[in-house]
């Protein structure tokens, strides 16, 4: 790439992620860079795939539910293509890291709508809360314990009572109350490794 394409690219980035300057988007690019050469040769040059994306951050921010995980990746993968490219990475991470309580809300409900409709249904609350609870009570179906939950949750913040949760249900709850923005599972880094990941990444030290 040359020096004037890198600096548009750099300018270009700096405006679409909002959250991050000149030398924070520098350093993010020599990460990707970093994260393309360890992904498989199918996507070398365009972007890094799934593993590399999963394992990346599992080891940065803990990262281990499965679901969560794959969610997460499709929600950066804007394009669909089974990669992320360098500008789905840094606008990404300027939401996980830097994002607005908005911008947090919208990332989230796209993380938990499942299937893409536009809600989140009954039972795409309940294969998450399945995957993100650990112990169950032993005296009762692990199962109904966790239909007990969705039917909480749906009593909580189905503010127009249709069954489900549309964005402005989901929008309104978390307003109300901060800590629904992460209902049906962790999607977000926690404020600890997200600092330890600033502090690496735009000290230039390699992850």
């Amino acid at each position: 790439m040359s020096r004037k394409a890198g600096t548009f690219l750099v300018e270009s980035l700096i405006r679409s992620a909002k959250h991050f300057n000149k030398s924070e988007v520098e350093c993010l690019m020599k990460l990707f860079d970093t994260l393309v050469a360890k992904s498989s040769s199918h996507f070398a040059g365009a972007g890094f795939d799934r593993i590399v994306f999963r394992d990346t951050l599992h080891s940065a921010f803990g990262m281990t539910d499965d679901v969560m995980l794959d969610r997460v990746f499709s929600t950066f993968d804007k394009e669909n293509k089974g990669s992320i490219t360098l500008v789905e990475w840094v606008e990404g991470l300027a939401v996980l890291l830097r994002g607005t309580l908005e911008e947090k809300m919208k990332y989230c409900f796209r993380v938990y709508d499942l299937n893409g409709d536009g809600y989140i249904s009954k039972e795409e609350m309940f294969q998450m809360l399945k995957n993100s609870l650990l112990i169950q009570p032993a005296d009762e179906e692990p199962d109904e314990g966790i239909k007990d939950l969705v039917e909480i949750a749906v009593k909580k913040m189905d503010h127009d009572h249709d069954g489900k949760l549309s964005f402005e249900d989901f929008e309104k709850s978390v307003r109300d109350e901060n800590l629904l923005l992460e209902a049906f599972g962790p999607c977000l880094p926690d404020i600890k490794s997200s600092i330890i990941f600033e502090q690496k990444v735009f000290r230039e030290v390699p992850m």
